[in-house]
């Protein structure tokens, strides 16, 4: 009888998973192995550590309790496990992250001096990064065009689960127990929640997506973000799931492609973007893996940064005194999990209010999000810096009342996260400290001035595109 291993990593599912059907494919019983590598968990925060928990057990559950979790370095465990069942091959997904390469680099030289093969088969991607490039033979810097040569390429479409599959019991170290969340409160974990999210999703706030995504007090965008990031659902899943429903999009050929699209092909195709800008930001930090602790370009390597002080310590517990940043920051601490836009409106003021470099922000982000992905989280906060891909203008500062006014008219949003704002009226609820008395009792006055710290952002930049 021939042994397999399939060793899982941001792909904990049974369905549309090649790696795993190729394991299944090519021996008699599989052993489904997942190693916990305090490389990765040391950083991860306890609202990551906790969903990924949950998602181990429910696909524990789903291999009938035959789900291997070992702890230790991978270097080390991955063959010793291949060893213990005379396994000729390790299936995995090709990791693309800087240290996921060097990991698996190393762990297939191990395999390889015991006459052992580590197998790559798929990505946690629709299009691998690496695979699209510039006419000019080189890593894409820009989103549009990339978009443009993503949908052109296309995807494969998601391959079957493994019928008949026998899955092979070999001592586990077990799963640990949830860290402590408090009160955060963290979506339904595993597969079958990201399908049935999904679902709603797709039968939902689709539905009006493309003008509404950016609405907070709407809940309209998609939520899938922390199934993605543990492979819950593959990416090439929910484009399938989307052309299902919503029809494909249409080539860029095609007579219809001239014609205005209806809401709903708009909407699907807002909703298909968002998705390749994951892989974008994935490409990016493939191509440039310094970028997740640097500036990924030197366009402002003169600027002049503040320490993380008062001011950020108030903005990480939403005590800044402008509501749409508190509310995004409270968020943030309840559930692991903010929209896009305010994302944006957050990492504009920190970098443009506050003075303090992307970093300090973005460290904090990916310490206490639960789709928290080093490309997306890090590039991201580089685009509104000014120092990443594509950037955003530096001279655009996000004014943290017009946000507010404009993508939370009624204070829904604000409301819903600071309770000392609920009987605010609408006309002040985004500015509450012109109330004839301030603010409520126990909210805080504003504890910077946005239009004395736009001029000096500006004087910043300027003094820095000078070179100092």
């Amino acid at each position: 009888m021939t042994v397999s291993v399939c060793w899982l990593r941001r792909d904990l599912r049974l369905g549309d998973n090649p790696a795993l059907r190729a394991a299944a494919d090519g021996a008699d019983e599989v052993v489904v192995l997942f190693v916990l590598d305090d490389a990765l968990r040391r950083p991860a925060g306890p609202v990551r550590l906790a969903f990924l928990y949950r998602c181990l057990r429910e696909l524990d559950e789903r291999l009938g309790g035959r789900l291997c979790v070992r702890l230790g370095d991978p270097v080390d465990v991955v063959p010793a496990v291949a060893r213990a069942v005379d396994a000729g091959q390790v299936h995995i997904a090709a990791d693309h992250g800087p240290y996921g390469r060097r990991r698996d680099g190393e762990v297939e030289q191990a395999l390889r001096a015991d006459g052992r093969e580590l197998v790559r088969t798929g990505s946690p991607y629709a299009i691998a990064p690496g695979r699209l490039a510039t006419a000019g033979g080189t890593p894409f810097r820009v989103y549009t065009p990339f978009y443009r040569a993503w949908k052109e390429h296309g995807w494969r479409g998601p391959v079957a689960e493994p019928e008949g599959a026998r899955w092979a019991q070999l001592t586990s170290d077990g799963i640990p127990a949830d860290p402590d969340l408090g009160a955060t409160r963290l979506p339904v974990a595993g597969e079958r929640a990201a399908r049935e999210r999904l679902a709603e999703f797709l039968h939902g706030s689709l539905a009006g997506y493309a003008e509404r995504r950016d609405v907070p007090g709407e809940d309209t965008t998609s939520r899938l973000s922390p199934y993605l990031k543990y492979g819950c659902i593959h990416p090439r899943s929910v484009l399938a799931e989307l052309a299902r429903v919503a029809g494909s999009p249409a080539s860029p050929a095609s007579p219809a492609s001239s014609a205005e699209p209806s809401g709903g092909e708009r909407d699907a195709e807002k909703f298909r973007s968002e998705l390749a800008w994951r892989e974008f930001y994935a490409g990016v930090l493939a191509a440039n893996p310094a970028s997740a602790r640097a500036d990924l370009t030197d366009a402002l390597a003169d600027m002049a940064y503040d320490p993380p002080e008062a001011g950020f310590e108030a903005w990480k517990w939403g005590c800044t005194g402008f509501p749409i940043v508190d509310a995004g920051m409270r968020q943030l601490l309840a559930e692991g999990w903010v929209p896009n836009r305010v994302r944006m409106i957050e990492a504009s003021f920190v970098c443009k209010d506050l003075h303090v470099h992307w970093r300090h922000g973005a460290r904090w982000f990916l310490g206490r999000l639960v789709d928290g992905d080093l490309a997306s989280n890090h590039h991201g906060w580089q685009w509104t810096a000014g120092t990443g891909t594509d950037p955003a203008p530096y001279f655009r500062v996000f004014n943290p009342v017009l946000q507010g006014r404009t993508y939370d008219p009624d204070g829904t949003y604000v409301r819903r996260w600071i309770p000392q704002l609920r009987d605010v009226p609408r006309a002040k609820v985004h500015e509450p400290w012109t109330l004839p008395g301030g603010p409520p009792e126990g909210y805080p006055a504003p504890v910077v001035d946005h239009a004395v710290e736009r001029r000096e952002a500006l004087v910043r930049y300027e003094a820095a595109r000078r070179g100092g």
